[in-house]
């Protein structure tokens, strides 16, 4: 195990490259950078990527300490735990294993964009959705103060873990297990909300639980890409408005997860009441911002890229297995470029993304700072904020 007290050297070298790289900018968060021993939150150990989808399992006590100095302050997320539940002292092998990640340690560099982003003050109340390792906890409560903060994670484990390592460099702060979705009313209101996690829609309760005038911050997507990072500040009407500051990518919120679609798909496509050509192609949603739009217009669909016969060209498609929808695209027998999409469901999945898409290619294609929200108890209403913008918006209703 390191000894939080050897690796100050590291902690400056981090905030250093931080600070050169454009993440960090603010003195004090630099000084909390510089106090927070990472290492402290990455025990019993974590998972490093390998071919194929697998993990290979790090163990703190078991790894040099100049190594696991270099690996705690590398500019890297850490993956924590798989499919929920797995954690490195628990793998039978210390050969890599198949999982999915389900908690990890967030690149420093995108931990400090997010908190500068936030732009706390001294004396404010902060929520945190998604303790993780608790490594962010402790900034914030090095900035803040640790009765200033609650930070809540829906994992049992993660939480408990978290916790005793933030105990463990002299900081208790308000860990609390629960949905996070739901927010944590007892300490409610908040000045400031920050998720890390990605949610589908901001949630309500977190703008009853924010003062007017605080600040919520969180990714909005489901995707494995094209998140978008949303900061909206809550208006005393009980409404909250902002805009998307950046791209960005997390784990999903657990209570909105959606398991992977998966089985036969042709059936899940059979009865399709619709055919066309499109207009925009569906390999624009390898855009990050055509991404992004897609999940604001339809946040419950899912994208999948699948072959559906042996030596056929890949497919795509468009679930939406809560509204029985899909869109399924294929390209034109003679030329890739032209393809079709048939459709199949109560609701038309491509006609909405596609408006939107159009709307954003006639306004000059722009990045997706320019995509403004404003959030109501029943929806969601976005719209683009561009010169060339035709007069679209659209919303997604929460009921």
């Amino acid at each position: 195990m390191t000894d939080p007290t050897t690796t100050t050297t590291e902690r400056h070298a981090l905030a250093a490259r931080l600070a050169q790289s454009g993440a960090l900018h603010t003195p004090t968060w630099r000084r909390a950078v510089e106090a927070v021993p990472r290492e402290a939150f990455l025990h019993p150990g974590v998972f490093l990527p390998e071919p194929r989808g697998r993990w290979r399992p790090l163990l703190a006590d078991r790894t040099p300490e100049p190594e696991w100095a270099r690996l705690a302050y590398s500019d890297q997320s850490l993956v924590t735990q798989l499919d929920g539940s797995l954690t490195p002292d628990q793998a039978t092998t210390p050969e890599p294993v198949p999982g999915v990640p389900t908690s990890s340690s967030t690149e420093p560099a995108l931990v400090l964009r997010m908190l500068e982003s936030l732009e706390v003050e001294e004396g404010q109340e902060a929520l945190e959705i998604g303790t993780g390792t608790g490594y962010s906890t402790a900034l914030l409560c090095h900035r803040l103060g640790e009765d200033n903060v609650t930070t809540v994670d829906v994992d049992p484990g993660v939480a408990r873990r978290a916790d005793d390592a933030l105990e463990s460099i002299g900081v208790s702060t308000w860990t609390v297990t629960g949905d996070g979705l739901l927010g944590h009313p007892p300490r409610a209101p908040y000045d400031r909300v920050i998720a890390t996690c990605a949610v589908r829609r901001v949630p309500y309760t977190w703008v009853r639980q924010t003062r007017p005038g605080g600040v919520i911050l969180t990714t909005l997507g489901s995707w494995p890409h094209g998140g978008g990072l949303a900061k909206v500040t809550v208006g005393a009407d009980g409404t909250a408005e902002g805009r998307i500051v950046g791209p960005v990518s997390f784990m999903q919120a657990r209570a909105q997860a959606q398991p992977p679609v998966t089985g036969d798909l042709a059936a899940r496509a059979a009865y399709a009441d619709s055919e066309r050509e499109v207009r925009v192609p569906p390999t624009a949603l390898d855009e990050w911002t055509p991404a992004i739009l897609a999940q604001l217009t339809v946040p419950d669909a899912q994208l999948v890229h699948a072959r559906t016969a042996e030596g056929e060209r890949q497919r795509t498609y468009l679930f939406a297995p809560g509204r029985e929808s899909f869109a399924e695209f294929a390209p034109g027998p003679r030329n890739a470029a032209d393809w079709t999409v048939r459709q199949g469901g109560p609701v038309r999945l491509w006609d909405q993304v596609e408006e939107v898409l159009l709307a954003w290619r006639d306004a000059g294609s722009p990045g997706v700072d320019a995509v403004r929200l404003r959030i109501t108890e029943g929806a969601h209403h976005y719209w683009l904020d561009s010169a060339n913008a035709p007069p679209l918006r659209w919303e997604h209703a929460l009921r």
